[in-house]
């Protein structure tokens, strides 16, 4: 048994400025304890399904959010594969779709991950609101330890003098 804290990393990547930091904070971790870092972007297909029976939008409407989506995750999970490159962390990464936190989950429980790295976690605007949180709902059901990150001058600092 490997005597490392931290051997499998699955990072949880959304398009937001607290998903980079978070991949800061990971790609630092990883390059510590010599984990492997795994990215995961995930399509909610839960959320376009919900806007299209709430007619928010038509089908061809969806088609194109999704396609968008996609491309979004595509460029975070780039801006992800950089940060590890540029400090010599050796990364995969994906591109899911469906909900959100069954499959950051599922992916974790199938990659045996040692933990998993979340950004930051908005504050709910109702005690309802948290319970439809995806950060919140990966904390929720996960199977290892989760790591929420905030601080993000603290995460550059850490990041740089990796």
């Amino acid at each position: 048994m490997s005597s490392a804290p931290f051997e499998s990393i699955v990072l949880y990547v959304d398009a937001t400025e607290a998903a980079l930091d978070a991949a800061r904070y990971a790609v630092a971790l990883s390059r510590a304890y010599g984990a492997k870092l795994h990215a995961l972007y995930v399509v909610n297909e839960k959320m376009l399904e919900e806007l299209l029976s709430a007619k928010v939008f038509v089908e061809e409407e969806e088609v194109d959010l999704e396609h968008d989506l996609e491309e979004d995750g595509k460029r975070y999970l780039a801006a992800v594969e950089r940060l590890a490159e540029d400090k010599e962390v050796e990364i995969t990464s994906e591109l899911l779709k469906g909900v959100v936190h069954r499959e950051v989950v599922d992916k974790a429980t199938q990659m045996g991950a040692s933990l998993i790295i979340i950004g930051e976690i908005e504050e709910p605007m109702s005690r309802r609101d948290s319970f439809f949180d995806e950060g919140e709902m990966i904390l929720r059901l996960a199977k290892c330890p989760v790591l929420t990150v905030k601080g993000d001058q603290l995460i550059r600092t850490l990041y740089e003098s990796a």
